[in-house]
């Protein structure tokens, strides 16, 4: 299977890629107002819709809580391997 190519000058494909990591209920948002900016572009370009629409993500983004960043990793694990170990 060839590996897939990402094409920036498809409005329509950028807008979703750019979509996935938002939160579910900011998405249907993001593409409104991307597709409302990309009318507003004089000349589309892979350079200018890229820009466009990258800034715009931003604005709908919603960073992490503390409690989220930590991607499960907890905190103490190896202390507590330590203490399990069997002494000899």
């Amino acid at each position: 299977m060839p590996p897939t190519v990402i094409d920036d000058a498809d409005p329509d494909s950028l807008i979703s890629r750019l979509a996935r990591p938002l939160a579910a209920a900011d998405r249907e948002a993001f593409r409104a107002a991307a597709q409302d900016a990309l009318a507003q572009v004089p000349c589309l370009g892979a350079g200018s819709i890229y820009r466009c629409v990258a800034s715009l993500q931003r604005t709908f983004r919603t960073p992490p809580t503390d409690h989220r960043a930590s991607w499960g990793h907890r905190a103490g694990t190896r202390t507590q391997q330590i203490a399990r170990r069997p002494a000899n």
